[in-house]
């Protein structure tokens, strides 16, 4: 019945999410050329906002949740499986005090609406995972950024997207590198469950009727851990909230 619906309903979702993109493209652009950071970071978090529950269109229910009183004043990792494309908006909209940035694939800087402009001028780093040099500066500056901005930066630590939903192994270097620039960050665990389920046919058609979580855990400090054990931690507490083992 799901997937019945999806094939009803997959066309409007994507009109309306390509719509948001196109529109919010130029408004990005002028906030950041007129007025700066703040400014584009604010149409970004819009942009996100409108992103994020246009789910609802699908009929998935959004929850997010935090129980958490998690600090401004210092650098945060947030390291979360990955199930699908639409963790992002999410993650950037619900996380949006935090200046949350992304590691993301320097192919995306070009030719996608919106994305592509964040992407560009958001702050984030945008890495050639052909050149191992590259992306390790990449991710240096981005760890500066987050020390002298007390900025947090979004890690997939799985590398790539579950598809099936099962929590694939956790790898630590994403952490041990943003820690060696930014070695006060706190890392701060986030389970997303059931977002996959949109897209288990593909991009169509999308499925509908599913209740999306992204849940805060307990932040971890990193002082006398060495990253191998703060990802290790990371993907157990992540993989008890999902009902996987490791």
């Amino acid at each position: 019945m799901s997937k019945f619906f999806g094939y009803i309903l997959s066309a409007v979702f994507y009109i309306f999410f390509g719509l948001f993109l196109c529109i919010f493209h130029p408004i990005q652009w002028l906030c950041f050329k007129l007025f700066g950071y703040k400014a584009h970071k604010i149409s970004v978090d819009v942009l996100n906002f409108f992103l994020t529950y246009c789910q609802i269109i699908l009929f998935n229910s959004i929850s997010f949740k935090n129980e958490y009183d998690l600090p401004t004043n210092r650098p945060i990792i947030f390291a979360a499986n990955h199930q699908s494309m639409y963790d992002i908006p999410s993650l950037i909209w619900f996380l949006r005090k935090y200046h949350a940035k992304f590691i993301s694939k320097i192919e995306l800087t070009k030719g996608i609406p919106s994305i592509s402009i964040n992407l560009r001028l958001g702050g984030g780093a945008n890495i050639n995972r052909k050149d191992n040099k590259q992306a390790i500066s990449e991710i240096i500056k981005l760890g500066r950024r987050m020390k002298d901005n007390n900025w947090s930066t979004v890690i997939f630590p799985e590398g790539t997207r579950a598809k099936d939903g099962q929590v694939k192994t956790f790898q630590f270097g994403g952490i041990a590198t943003l820690l060696k620039t930014a070695p006060n960050a706190l890392i701060v665990p986030v389970a997303i469950e059931n977002s996959w389920k949109i897209v288990r046919f593909g991009m169509f058609p999308l499925t509908t009727g599913h209740a999306i979580r992204w849940t805060i855990l307990k932040p971890i400090e990193p002082a006398e851990k060495n990253a191998n054990d703060i990802t290790l931690e990371v993907e157990t507490e992540i993989r008890k909230v999902l009902g996987q083992n490791l």
